[in-house]
This record gives structure tokens, C-alpha cells and sequence, in this order.
């Protein structure tokens, strides 16, 4: 299965950089990349509900 997994990362991160335009130098490409990576990760810990309420989460973002 993990093999499916980074096949399909590998085709989300081509998708991605194919539609950059021609212009796009590799800071804009890793950043684009990085974001992938972020929600990825993201849709994961939800998949698993590794998640906090809203409630805790205002508290947090309060205290900053």
C-alpha cells in the first residue's frame, strides 16, 4: 500500500508542477510542493481524528 501512496504523491506533485507556468523558478515550485505536503498531512490526521474542537482551538489561537 505504501507504495500505491507514493505513486499517487508522485502524480499529485507532477500535476501540480505541470501547471505552473513556463516562468516558475524553483522557489515557487518547492513552496508549491511544501503546501502539498502540508494538506496531505493534514487529510491524514483528520482520516485518523487526530483533530481538536473548535472551542479548543479559538482558546489557543486567544492566547497568542
Amino acid at each position: 500500500m505504501e507504495t500505491l501512496r507514493a505513486e499517487t504523491l508522485k502524480q499529485e506533485a507532477i500535476h501540480i508542477i505541470s501547471h505552473l507556468p513556463d516562468s516558475a523558478d524553483i522557489d515557487e515550485i518547492m513552496y508549491r510542493l511544501y503546501v502539498l505536503g502540508k494538506v496531505r498531512k493534514g487529510r491524514e490526521a483528520v482520516r485518523e481524528g487526530d483533530t481538536i474542537p473548535v472551542g479548543q482551538l479559538r482558546e489557543e489561537v486567544g492566547s497568542w
